[in-house]
């Protein structure tokens, strides 16, 4: 399949640490759960390029780590960052707690377009929630967020998450509200692009070609606690 897309997303991973974000990196990219992982040091980084109806998007995504230590470095990937997906663990209730630090960040540090859906991480572990999902609604609605429960180890909704952002952010250029060359937008056009022509359905499929690459390398060992 050609590698010719019409934009190019910038996509941020944000949450504390622990909640999976790198094995849902991995999982999208790869299309295969990452069994061994750790914390994340610094930032990794993946690409894909998706079909959503007539678009070919190239979804940049960076991967950035959830410990305290690192927010002043990770903060500075926030600047020009199209769409986020803001990762709690749906079993860990100071990862629920912590969103709104984690959303402030979001909202003064990247683009002030951008779209952020709130993901109520490892769906499968139904039986050791401790944040339900008529909470986390709440929660969203009160911010204005798109919500959705998904897990990299069985791949519920995983797509799902990183393709519902993107359909979002590409119906709000076609009603005019994102300006993709507003400076630090996170979006670029591609080779593919007719500026101006019409965006067509939300029929969607995903290319196998894929990218990963850890900028700082994590640490060996371990289950999925990225």
């Amino acid at each position: 399949m050609s590698d010719a897309y019409d934009f190019l997303l910038k996509f941020l991973i944000i949450g504390a640490a622990g909640t999976g974000k790198s094995c849902m990196l991995h999982r999208f990219i790869e299309n295969k759960f990452k069994t061994t992982s750790s914390h994340t040091i610094g930032v990794e980084f993946g690409s894909k390029i998706v079909s959503l109806g007539t678009q070919r998007v190239k979804a940049q995504i960076w991967d950035t780590a959830g410990q305290e230590r690192f927010r002043s470095v990770t903060r500075s990937y926030y600047r020009g960052a199209a769409g986020a997906l803001l990762v709690y663990d749906i079993t860990n209730r100071d990862s629920f707690m912590a969103l709104p630090n984690w959303l402030h960040d979001a909202q003064t540090l990247a683009s002030p377009d951008i779209v952020i859906l709130m993901v109520g991480h490892k769906s499968d572990l139904e039986a050791d929630r401790v944040v339900s999902i008529e909470e986390a609604s709440a929660f969203a609605r009160e911010n204005g967020l798109i919500y959705l429960e998904a897990s990299a180890l069985s791949g519920h909704n995983l797509d799902e998450v990183f393709l519902k952002c993107a359909r979002t952010i590409l119906a709000k250029i076609e009603a005019g509200e994102i300006d993709p060359e507003r400076t630090n937008s996170g979006i670029q056009y591609g080779g593919a692009t007719f500026r101006g022509a019409g965006k067509g359905g939300i029929a969607l499929g995903v290319s196998p070609g894929g990218s990963r690459t850890s900028l700082e390398a994590p640490n060996s060992g371990g289950m999925c606690g990225c």
